[in-house]
């Protein structure tokens, strides 16, 4: 079948089953344009929250579709493409966090959204990129254990200084393939260029940027800003948003290691049959979404 044809398929289908489609920036373009919803993780579940929708296909990695399960779990949510999967939701094990807590009194646990709903639901809060510094500064543990990613967890503790950060293994391997050498080459091809980084990045690419910030904050950053030439030092997918948000201005990757191939592999056959057979629903133990929500609502009291 064409893509076209498919994507009528698609359009007619949705209106049908009264469906929403949501979709993260790092898909394909095709699904970006198909999708409801573009945003990041944290934005698409709220998004799921507000709509009236009760049938969701989400097109992106799986701990996305739980976090939307979790502050709707009266409504389907379905993920596009079953394997689609974050390896560094992984990378933080309820064990370790238990140990931390035996080892400090005064410790908070603070989730980033990137990670498993069992993880969420051990964690004191959940954070996001663009909201982490707010939320931690203001919690009143001197402690932080800050799981599952270790790069921004570094991010925040140089802005916090009188916290005392304890890391965890784990880190993005797209972003953390972005190395010092390709952003100085690509500088150096693009001199009038500025550097916009995401703070997964390690700490060397953090330090060259011109700007840090969320996939959502480069978008709102190189939108709002007088230069005209970018160097975007996070996945690729943002850079289709970028582009149509402004045609007149250039936006350069630094190399082709920024390509998360689980977010990649989602296609728009995959959308189709996740709307035609309803498959691949997300199934969380009601308790389970009830101490993960807690965490998640304690970041909407903080963030405000």
């Amino acid at each position: 079948m064409e893509k076209e044809q498919l994507i009528e398929k698609i359009k007619k289908l949705k209106q049908e089953k009264n469906a929403l489609i949501v979709a993260h920036y790092y898909v394909d373009d095709d699904i970006q344009d198909l999708a409801d919803y573009i945003g990041d993780s944290y934005y698409l579940s709220k998004v799921c929250m507000m709509r009236p929708e009760e049938l969701i296909i989400f097109c992106g990695v799986r701990f996305m579709g739980e976090s939307a399960k979790i502050l709707n779990p009266e409504k389907t949510v379905i993920m596009a493409e079953e394997l689609a999967d974050c390896p560094m939701a992984h990378m933080a094990e309820v064990a370790r966090i238990r140990e931390v807590r035996s080892q400090y009194e005064d410790v908070a646990v603070v989730c980033y959204i990137n990670s498993t709903t069992e993880i969420k639901a051990l964690a004191d809060v959940v954070v996001t990129s663009a909201n982490a510094y707010t939320i931690v500064s203001k919690l009143p543990q001197k402690n932080i254990f800050f799981v599952p990613d270790e790069h921004l967890g570094r991010y925040i503790s140089k802005k916090l200084p009188d916290k005392n950060f304890i890391f965890n293994d784990g880190f993005c391997h797209v972003h953390t393939s972005i190395t010092q050498e390709a952003v100085l080459e690509a500088k150096r091809v693009r001199p009038e260029a500025e550097i916009l980084v995401h703070p997964e990045c390690k700490t060397e690419i953090v330090d060259m940027a011109d700007y840090v910030g969320s996939t959502s904050g480069i978008l709102k950053y190189a939108t709002e800003s007088d230069k005209k030439e970018f160097i975007i030092c996070t996945e690729m997918g943002i850079l289709h948003q970028l582009k149509l948000a402004n045609p007149n201005k250039k936006f350069y990757s630094v190399g082709h290691r920024q390509f998360c191939p689980n977010m990649k592999r989602i296609s728009i056959e995959d959308v189709y049959e996740a709307l035609a057979t309803e498959r691949n629903p997300i199934h969380l133990e009601g308790n389970l979404i009830e101490r993960a929500k807690s965490a998640l609502e304690n970041m909407h009291a903080l963030a405000n």
